[in-house]
């Protein structure tokens, strides 16, 4: 697999390599996932005395956080205009808040523990080249929401726009150099994925742990049922490549327009340069690297490649994440899930969130309302993306039986070949294997028989 800007420089990550879980141990909380999301939540159960062990199927930060372009925002496409027209103010305010006080919770915690990691304070603009009603609407949108932003017609892009939304004292950073740090003293077992969970229990191929609460921080669930997030969130994919000497960004941008809805940052000498993105599985007619490519070569005169990597996400029905109980059967399990492109914001707000209704008696009913619940359920905005995603899986599924691609060990969804990256796909669900059927990315727990 490609290696991220960030994984490059992470010469620190074998001095602090952790041993697998050998035996059985048990514990006040578990935390499957030592991802931003994994590490943030068992940081702030272990600051309150809560004894919580977590359980890594590779190694700290090796997947998606590792991917990320990490920004830190609450500024995510069109989201305000969105939630404020689909469920009302009051969802829209909760949304801006949660996310808006996670910028902040970063920069107390860096402070606070003194965290070398290139934080960094700065405005993050969305972009358009077309009609600008769509950014008008997003404006009033963000200020009902109580987020101060402001249009302007003219940015540092080496492309002109008719108009650029601005939100102020957003952030970027490091992600992991920022969780090497965070994850020192945390107990942390690697190279041990969990196989099952049943009950309290969470069982793996070299032993086994028992918390009073099961934290599912792992991207994606492979629990199936209850939950059935499966049938709630797919997965899409992204690329990014970071270019040397292309040019400095003071600011940190997100394109709205379809074809043209780039990513940019800086980082440190680098410029991340995004976008191509497409379901996880629905392998696109071009290289995507190729088409980035072309595309700096038409906005910057002199670079060249220091990184290219791609990222997944889980993109929800009604583009919210789910935070909190896994469900009312499972009062034990909690879950963070669906990011929607935005991780490491979410991963912030799912770690108040949930370390919150651990700790404090009674929030688990104020949890029940909020927008983040995963027990929630907007007709209006659940059904057309449920509805569409139910008509792709069946439609893989049929395939499976008469095909003779290799089929997902997740459900049994018709895999695709990317030939581009040389690795399985499923349209499904996302879930990813190397040529030869070794697991990538789940759901799916298991590699292929081929």
């Amino acid at each position: 697999m490609r290696e991220s800007i960030w994984e490059k420089q992470g010469s620190r990550r074998k001095e602090t390599e952790r041993a697998p879980l050998q035996g059985d141990i048990k514990r006040d909380a578990l935390v499957i996932g030592a991802g931003m999301t994994g590490i943030l939540t068992a940081y702030f159960l272990q600051q309150q005395g809560i004894q919580t062990a977590i359980l890594e199927a590779q190694t700290v930060g090796s997947g998606q956080t590792g991917r990320t372009t990490a920004k830190l925002t609450s500024q995510h496409g069109l989201i305000y205009d969105y939630l404020l027209s689909k469920i009302g103010r009051q969802a829209a305010r909760e949304y801006a808040a949660a996310n808006q006080n996670a910028i902040d919770d970063y920069e107390h915690i860096i402070e606070k523990e003194d965290i070398d990691c290139s934080f960094q304070r700065l405005p993050s603009y969305l972009y358009t080249r077309s009609d600008r009603s769509a950014l008008n609407r997003e404006q009033r949108a963000a200020e009902m929401a109580g987020i101060s932003c402001a249009l302007e017609k003219e940015t540092e892009l080496p492309f002109p726009v008719s108009a650029a939304l601005r939100f102020d004292r957003q952030a970027q950073f490091h992600p992991l150099d920022f969780l090497q740090a965070l994850s020192a003293d945390l107990e942390i077992y690697e190279h041990t994925p969990v196989v099952r969970a049943k009950g309290h229990t969470l069982v793996t191929k070299t032993g086994s742990a028992r918390g009073e609460i099961i934290i599912f921080a792992c991207h994606f669930p492979f629990v199936n049922r209850p939950g059935y997030y499966f049938a709630r969130m797919h997965q899409g994919r992204s690329y990014v490549l970071a270019l040397e000497q292309a040019q400095q960004l003071r600011g940190m941008y997100y394109g709205i327009d379809p074809g043209w809805n780039w990513s940019l940052r800086s980082a440190g000498k680098w410029l991340l340069f995004g976008g191509e993105g497409h379901r996880a599985g629905s392998i696109p007619k071009e290289d995507p690297y190729i088409c980035l490519e072309k595309r700096a070569r038409e906005f910057w005169s002199e670079w060249s490649i220091a990184a290219r990597w791609s990222a997944q996400d889980c993109i929800p029905a009604g583009k919210i994440p789910f935070i909190g109980r896994f469900s009312k059967s499972r009062p034990a399990w909690y879950v963070a899930t669906g990011f929607n492109k935005w991780g490491m914001t979410h991963a912030m707000v799912s770690a108040r969130i949930l370390s919150q209704m651990i700790l404090e008696p009674g929030y688990g009913e104020k949890e029940s309302e909020s927008i983040f619940s995963p027990g929630r359920f907007h007709f209006r905005t659940f059904f057309p993306s449920m509805a569409k995603d139910g008509v792709i899986s069946a439609k893989n599924l049929l395939a499976s039986l008469v095909g003779r691609s290799p089929k997902c060990p997740h459900l049994g969804c018709q895999l695709h070949w990317n030939l581009f990256e040389h690795t399985w796909e499923c349209q499904c669900h996302g879930s990813r294997f190397q040529e030869e059927g070794r697991l990538i990315s789940g759901p799916a727990q298991n590699g292929l028989e081929l």
